[in-house]
């Protein structure tokens, strides 16, 4: 029995180390893919929130969305700032508050990266059946629910 176990334990780590490897690849070819377009992930995940909210959100609210500190919020802001993507804003409501607000550049590029990203999907996705990805999204879902 103690055999048995060390041999389960060794299939679980061995099958949960293919999932963190393939999460890095995935996300490798991602980063890859948003680099023609001059975004990143994590710029994509803000202009993302931006764009779905449809209105000026406070970095606050945006670091909550994006479940992280609000100093590389606002690192992440400075360096859409700077590439004229966003631009802050007081907050009318708020005198304690910045806004960020997506321009014209910004919504230009997303639907760029969102584009670039739906084909590499496309392309990952395209040696399995949709059998197959069926039963991956069932089986991630399930996972992930824990």
């Amino acid at each position: 029995i103690s055999d048995m176990n060390e041999i389960c334990c060794a299939h679980q780590t061995s099958l949960l180390a293919k999932l963190l490897h393939t999460a890095g690849r995935v996300e490798t070819r991602l980063e890859a893919t948003l680099a023609d377009t001059g975004l990143s992930l994590a710029k994509f995940a803000l202009l993302n929130h931006l764009v779905s909210v449809g209105e000026p959100l406070p970095l606050t609210r945006l670091a909550e969305r994006l479940v992280c500190v609000k100093s590389n919020i606002t690192q992440l802001i400075d360096r859409l700032e700077a590439e004229g993507l966003v631009k802050r804003m007081d907050d009318p409501k708020d005198r304690r508050s910045v806004l960020a607000v997506l321009t014209d550049e910004g919504q230009r590029r997303y639907e760029l990266g969102g584009q670039a990203l739906a084909t590499a999907e496309r392309e990952m996705l395209k040696p399995f059946s949709a059998g197959e990805l069926e039963a991956m999204n069932h089986l991630l879902d399930r996972f992930i629910s824990g």
